[in-house]
């Protein structure tokens, strides 16, 4: 008489987290939307919208991929750009994979080499996938010789085109990285799709917008704290932020002749959070004058950018 018991035995379930690394601009957060079929991480055409680590989770009945949505590294010249540039650091040494995210439309720059210097560092032991983002953008000469401009800088397991964009080869990146995973529990529940709060997240879509709609000034100067995130008895959600700035002038240039410019960032950024939430959403802003605040810890640490260990 033979057994069923093999047949009936379960798959092992594998599960880890993917550190999501590139420079600043290379399209991760884009790629996170894409990835959990919704917003939960700002988005912006400038560079430096990512500030902090976000979990992004994946779970299927087979695995469940924890990616690590982090910042691009920034030049060392304040105690903001110290964080972000740990806040990345950290996401390598605890990555079981990484993911190196590349833009095809350009030649790796110092930031590509600086980062691939830092993933080739012995505490760093992750396998790597090159994943080529934006391959809508050059022909498909430029596309054959920036891939091996890449591989030669990184020991990867893979190379594979991927669009954020439209969603080109995310699956198949998807089951790359799922087959690094060792074998381990869920560490989340199956519908946890991030680690953030509503209100956390709808801070960074609030500034993402700004970021998108003000002049180069204003971008890496600019922070959100939102005050209040509230449900009121008409079922409409309540948010209350502040528009952090470090000069008037900036200040002025963030609301705009007539308040028209805070009202464009509000709608943007409505209707995001609307996407993201799938509730109607009245959105308050107000923006504040707030000097070298990326050098004052209490500051930073009150907006979760300071402090981690």
């Amino acid at each position: 008489m033979t057994s069923d018991l093999a047949e009936e035995t379960p798959s092992p379930f594998h599960s880890g987290f993917a550190a999501l690394v590139g420079k600043p601009n290379s399209g991760k957060s884009t790629l996170v939307n894409r990835l959990l079929g919704q917003p939960v991480a700002g988005v912006s055409a400038r560079p430096q919208t990512t500030r902090k680590r976000q979990l992004a989770i994946l779970t299927s009945h087979d695995y469940q991929i924890i990616f690590m949505d982090t910042p691009g590294l920034h030049e060392p010249k304040d105690k903001l750009s110290q964080f972000i540039n740990h806040e990345a650091e950290a996401a390598l040494r605890d990555a079981e994979v990484i993911i190196f995210l590349a833009d095809s439309s350009a030649q790796p720059d110092e930031n590509d080499q600086r980062l691939a210097e830092l993933i080739s560092q012995p505490e760093v032991k992750a396998p790597v996938l090159l994943a080529m983002n934006k391959q809508d953008v050059p022909s498909a000469a430029r596309l054959k010789e920036t891939w091996t401009a890449f591989a030669q800088q990184l020991n990867a397991r893979q190379v594979l085109p991927v669009s954020g964009l439209t969603g080109a080869g995310v699956d198949q990146l998807v089951a790359a990285t799922a087959a690094l995973l060792p074998e381990g529990p869920q560490y989340y529940p199956e519908d946890q799709i991030t680690d953030a709060y509503e209100r956390d997240i709808a801070a960074e879509i609030i500034r993402a917008a700004a970021m998108t709609l003000t002049e180069d000034e204003i971008p890496y100067s600019l922070a959100t704290r939102v005050d209040e995130y509230s449900t009121r008895e008409n079922g409409l959600i309540y948010i209350k932020a502040v528009l952090f700035v470090e000069r008037e002038g900036q200040k002025a240039i963030l609301i705009g002749k007539n308040g028209e410019k805070i009202k464009q960032i509000g709608s943007l950024a409505r209707e995001e959070i609307e996407k993201m939430s799938g509730e109607r959403i009245y959105l308050d802003l107000t923006v504040k004058v707030r000097k070298d605040w990326k050098n004052d810890p209490a500051f930073l640490r009150e907006l979760g950018l300071a402090g981690r260990e």
